[in-house]
């Protein structure tokens, strides 16, 4: 018997294993998914593999197919990609309450560790040694973000139409700015990715594995068209000028805010954050550079999503019931495109134009997120210490391969040392 043949058997076995038991407890998601979410230190593939080895490989409860399709599905979709999976494997196994609960038991214990974390910046953090701890971070998010701008563009261009996509958004973001500019230039490299890819793509486009669990838990019709609904209005608010009753740091406004971005934010953690400081820091002026910095570094330093450094903001503008606002705003909206788009998963995978679009569209986020790290560089202290900061925080992560989650308090502790 061949690999593959192999792999046959032991999905039909999956599969026929799922067919004879009763489906899994929400008591059982939400325990199983609080505990990942509480140990998943390092980011979106971690917070994967930790997913794909208790569902998958221990407990058997989806096939290595299942967990690639909804892998698949949340890179094409906007939003925080890892959480829309797990938002996914929850609906797979339990529909709609699945989804609900296996999403907010994995939020739940970072949304925890980074409140606390922002009550402590906020009420001590212009303490001088706190100051110098969080200064540290600074050069070693610059070195983060220009790691993994770097690892991106190693994967995604690979020829002149992505080198040209890449500089050009690069130098656009970087002397336009603004957030309009930024849809500006997600929208035309879609259109170019389409012109570019669309042709090349038509001959490789894969057929749908068959070696899926059926969902006998999918949407009705009704349920379909009150989740567009909820999504068009999220949109249309977030586009449509404010009304004048909502004041620009009302709870109202915090949800509205995180909720576009969150339906219009391709590619995750790192991609978003050009955007975010775009209309945080710049536009409504809910935090300071320094301070969106440090809350990216926090976001870092927990377990789970590095877009739980919404409930920081949101925490800032509005306190502690600013801090759910500002998650549920991040992470509701995708997390319900996710469980709608998972009905119809087959015609999405295979739309080549949507697969075109993108391949345009990340070239483009690349360049975005090298700005993004030149403008983090710039806020940092002008000091000899941020430049050995930068330089051991770059080494660690290229050549000794260490965690983010390491990087980030060394740099701290660095910061207290060596800025006097």
């Amino acid at each position: 018997m061949n690999n593959q043949d192999a792999n046959v058997s032991v999905n039909q076995e999956i599969i026929t294993q799922h067919q004879q038991k009763p489906p899994v407890s929400l008591a059982y998601i939400f325990f199983a998914f609080l505990k990942i979410g509480a140990t998943s230190f390092g980011g979106f593939m971690a917070l994967i593999s930790v997913v794909e080895n208790l569902i998958v490989e221990k407990e058997k409860l989806l096939t290595h197919e299942d967990m690639l399709d909804g892998v698949s599905l949340a890179s094409i979709l906007p939003g925080p990609t890892a959480v829309n999976v797990v938002v996914y494997v929850g609906y797979r196994l339990r529909g709609m309450w699945g989804a609900l609960v296996s999403g907010i038991s994995v939020l739940l214990p970072t949304f925890i560790f980074v409140l606390g974390f922002s009550i402590v910046y906020f009420q001590w953090g212009e303490i001088p040694q706190i100051n110098k701890f969080f200064e540290g971070f600074i050069p070693a998010i610059a070195a983060i973000i220009f790691s993994a701008a770097w690892n991106m563009g190693k994967k995604t261009i690979k020829n002149w139409q992505g080198i040209l996509l890449a500089v050009a958004s690069g130098i656009i973001l970087k002397f336009g700015g603004g957030f309009y500019t930024t849809l500006l230039i997600i929208l035309v490299s879609g259109i170019l990715g389409c012109f570019f890819y669309k042709d090349a793509l038509k001959s490789t486009i894969s057929t749908t594995s068959n070696s899926s669990i059926t969902i006998n838990n999918s949407l009705t019709k009704n349920n379909l068209i009150i989740g567009f609904s909820l999504l068009i209005c999220f949109l249309l608010l977030y586009i449509s000028p404010l009304p004048f009753f909502i004041d620009d740091n009302s709870l109202a406004n915090l949800f509205i805010i995180f909720s576009g971005m969150s339906l219009m934010l391709f590619g995750g953690g790192y991609v978003f954050i050009p955007l975010i400081q775009e209309i945080v820091v710049n536009q409504y002026q809910w935090i300071t550079q320094t301070d969106f910095v440090n809350g990216i570094a926090i976001g870092q330093v927990t377990p789970g999503p590095i877009m739980i450094t919404s409930a920081f903001i949101g925490y800032k503008v509005q306190g502690i019931l600013g801090a759910l606002v500002g998650t549920i705003g991040m992470f509701f909206p995708s997390a319900l495109l996710m469980v709608i788009s998972s009905n119809f998963l087959d015609k999405i995978k295979s739309s080549i134009i949507i697969q075109a679009a993108l391949k345009g569209i990340r070239p483009a986020v690349v360049g975005m997120i090298f700005v993004a790290g030149i403008v983090f560089a710039q806020t940092a202290q002008i000091h000899w210490g941020s430049l050995v900061i930068f330089a051991i925080s770059i080494f660690s992560i290229w050549k000794l391969k260490l965690e983010v989650v390491f990087i980030i308090p060394i740099a701290g502790i660095l910061g207290l040392l060596l800025y006097r």
